[in-house]
């Protein structure tokens, strides 16, 4: 009886452990950041105007290209 507790208690300490694991990582893969990253982080302002302006500039090639067809 006292085993099979042992067991279970083990299995579900596992089991919370592997579920906060994955959230953490599946949040930061999410975002597009490193796997072991703050996923409660906020991106500082240099690294959003960046992803901002990359965005644009593919936009706006794209509807060149389209445009020249």
């Amino acid at each position: 009886m006292g085993d099979t507790r042992i067991q279970i208690r083990g299995l579900m300490y596992g089991l919370v452990i592997g579920l906060l694991l994955g959230l953490w990582f599946g949040v930061n893969i999410g975002k597009g950041r490193s796997i072991f990253s703050n996923p409660f982080g906020q991106e500082n302002f240099t690294e959003k105007v960046k992803t901002k302006v990359g965005e644009s500039v593919e936009r706006i090639g794209k509807e060149i290209k389209g445009k020249d067809k």
